[in-house]
């Protein structure tokens, strides 16, 4: 995750988050509408402090005035708006490698930068229910169809892929015999599916998203087929990190994450940060 760079995200993709967004989301809800989840008692609760980092733009960056901004920032925000408690919460960017250890010294109450919970961090810490799940997809120009991608629709077709990359695994696993081409950068790749020279690109939808709409694509290309979510290979979502002895706190961000999702809060951050839906 770590893999994106600020200079990547404000190369022109900042001007579309200052669009007014209306079209509706394809945002996928995670919440059964019949599982109630009960509100905590957080009375308490005197501090509630996430960590986060600034190097994960639309996630985590700092804006042209220099603060801390993204999805997630808003969605802390919103968190402690539904909790009622906006006067306990604060934010604080610290690098990668000192998020653990801020959780763990009780320097931090939660983690909010899209730490995967592997089988080992869930020994340590209770993990949130997804916020939201990143998914892979397909590019392809806009003078193509690829309506529903198999090896059958794909026969004939090269699709490029980032060499040794997660995508990479993903397609040969879900398409064992289509054929595919990596690529050493996002770069290259997408400049020969615009030079008609591979057919499309699979790849992160997030990452592709806001490519569809910076000037170097001069709308040239579009998602095809369906979202590729791949928990065997993409985890099971971005998710927030509590220690284990404040597993209240990671139920009461249950509590909200549920409530802001059957209100559509999420789902507006979502089209906020993400103007071109890669769901």
């Amino acid at each position: 995750m770590r893999s994106k760079t600020i200079a990547t995200f404000l190369s022109g993709i900042i001007l579309l988050l200052a669009t007014q967004v209306t079209n509706a989301s394809d945002f996928p809800h995670y919440w059964d509408g019949r599982e109630r989840v009960s509100k905590p008692d957080l009375t308490a609760v005197k501090r509630i402090r996430f960590v986060t980092t600034v190097d994960y733009p639309p996630f985590n960056f700092i804006d042209n005035a220099g603060r801390i901004s993204g999805f997630n920032i808003d969605l802390a925000r919103a968190i402690c708006a539904e909790l009622e408690a906006t006067a306990l919460c604060q934010i604080e960017a610290r690098p990668w490698n000192e998020l653990q250890s801020a959780l763990e010294s009780g320097e931090a109450e939660a983690i909010l930068a899209g730490l995967r919970p592997t089988a080992s961090l869930r020994g340590k810490y209770t993990f949130t229910a997804p916020y939201m799940r990143l998914a892979a997809r397909f590019l392809i120009r806009n003078d193509q169809t690829l309506p529903s991608p198999s090896d059958k629709t794909l026969e004939n077709k090269t699709v490029g892929v980032i060499a040794d990359s997660v995508h990479q695994a993903i397609f040969a696993d879900y398409f064992p015999k289509s054929h595919w081409v990596g690529y050493p950068t996002r770069e290259l790749m997408l400049k020969d599916l615009k030079a008609k020279k591979i057919d499309a690109v699979f790849g992160d939808g997030s990452d592709l998203s806001f490519w569809i709409g910076s000037p170097d694509a001069a709308n040239c290309c579009t998602f095809a087929g369906r979202p590729y979510t791949a928990p065997q290979f993409l985890g099971d979502g971005l998710m927030i990190a509590t220690t284990i002895q404040n597993s209240d706190l990671a139920e009461g961000f249950n509590f909200a994450l549920k409530s802001m999702e059957a209100k559509g809060t999420i789902s507006e951050l979502y089209l906020r940060y993400f103007p071109i839906d890669f769901y």
